[in-house]
């Protein structure tokens, strides 16, 4: 049984995002590490407009990730993407999904092109909505924001896995003496 009950999740949920986004660093840090990778470069956006929550460089791959979160068993089957995440280099979406009692990551839940590619076109899913209505209670659309289904994301078994498909095969370090 979970020290906390599921509420906690939606309660607490700035925290646990944050949260989630610190254990993901660390592992897929851990994945590269274990691959002789020691040079991958992390950047958070200080303001969450541009439609990614995360920055990372590795194998010069520079990849601007928006971050989704739910824990396993959860009812959520889609999730709001903005359009600017298009605009960005090897733009993806990376959806989180965790054990509550624990928050052990895995599996993942993907969208994105190749790397060096960029997000593939939304243009053509459904148009988001505010959650909250105007004066009159009327939910406006976000033109800027699409609805995608969790259909559309490919399912990754594991951060080795996740990590292929965000900067490819691994490259073997250079000498420290070149």
């Amino acid at each position: 049984m979970s020290p906390h009950p599921k509420s906690v999740h939606f309660e607490h949920s700035t925290y646990r995002e944050k949260l989630l986004e610190h254990l993901f660093i660390g592992e897929i840090l851990r994945c590269l590490w274990s691959q002789g990778i020691t040079s991958a470069e992390f950047l958070r956006t200080e303001v969450d407009n541009g439609g990614y929550d995360l920055v990372i460089t590795c194998n010069s791959v520079i990849r601007h990730i928006q971050l989704k979160s739910s824990y396993l068993g959860s009812t959520t089957r889609r999730q709001k993407v903005h359009r600017r995440l298009e605009e960005k280099p090897s733009g993806c979406v990376v959806w989180l999904l965790f054990d509550p009692m624990s928050l052990d990551l895995g599996p993942f839940l993907w969208f994105g092109g190749t790397p060096g590619e960029p997000l593939p076109d939304i243009s053509g899913f459904p148009i988001a909505k505010h959650t909250k209505g105007n004066s009159e209670g009327q939910k406006n659309e976000r033109p800027n924001v699409r609805i995608l289904s969790q259909g559309v994301f490919e399912k990754i078994d594991s951060i080795p896995a996740l990590a292929r498909r965000l900067f490819g095969e691994a490259h073997e370090p250079a000498s420290e003496h070149e």
